[in-house]
């Protein structure tokens, strides 16, 4: 059947599921949970992001390095920024 799809409640037309996604979208219970999501999501990629810095530590730990040398290569660095 073309423009009708089955839902727990039964049927419902195309006319009725554009209704029903409007009334959802306007919802301030979907937003909250919407900002859950967006809230978490960004946790997790700061998440992963410290794993990486992490790992990326190891490797330069490894190669001996340190962040007294990083400091003093830094310093030798002249300051670009224009005032």
């Amino acid at each position: 059947m073309k423009g009708v799809h089955k839902m727990a409640k039964g049927t419902l037309t195309d006319e009725q599921v554009e209704k029903e996604i409007a009334r959802l979208t306007d919802s301030p219970l979907v937003k909250l949970a919407r900002k859950e999501m967006r809230i978490k999501y960004k946790r997790r990629q700061h998440l992963y992001s410290l794993r990486n810095l992490e790992k990326r530590g190891r490797e330069l730990q490894k190669a001996g390095i340190t962040l007294e040398m990083l400091n003093g290569i830094e310093a030798t660095i002249p300051d670009t920024e224009e005032t």
